[in-house]
């Protein structure tokens, strides 16, 4: 009959079944942790595709307008900011 009990020096005993048992429970959670994010990712993903082709005017020229909008209202508002403290901006560059 062969024993689960590891011994060493001392008093010091370890019961290997239970930390086995845990091991493989560990091991399975982490399995199905791990299932479900990829699931739970590849509906994400395909959610947000779906709705990026739905949309009338692509993100990459939404960004586009937004960036132009951005250099333009900076723009006035360091012209608006130099006009008032008295500094007047000749031309550009």
């Amino acid at each position: 009959m062969s024993s689960s009990r590891v011994t060493s020096t001392g008093n010091f005993e370890l019961n290997a079944t239970p930390l086995i048992v845990s091991a493989i429970l560990i091991a399975a959670g982490s399995a199905i942790g791990i299932t479900g994010l990829v699931i739970g990712g590849a509906t994400m993903f395909s959610a947000t595709r779906k709705w990026v082709q739905q949309m009338d005017v692509p993100p990459t020229e939404v960004v586009k307008q937004k960036l132009a909008q951005t250099k333009a209202a900076t723009t006035a508002g360091a012209n608006a900011w130099q006009s008032h403290n008295g500094m007047v901006r000749s031309g550009h560059g």
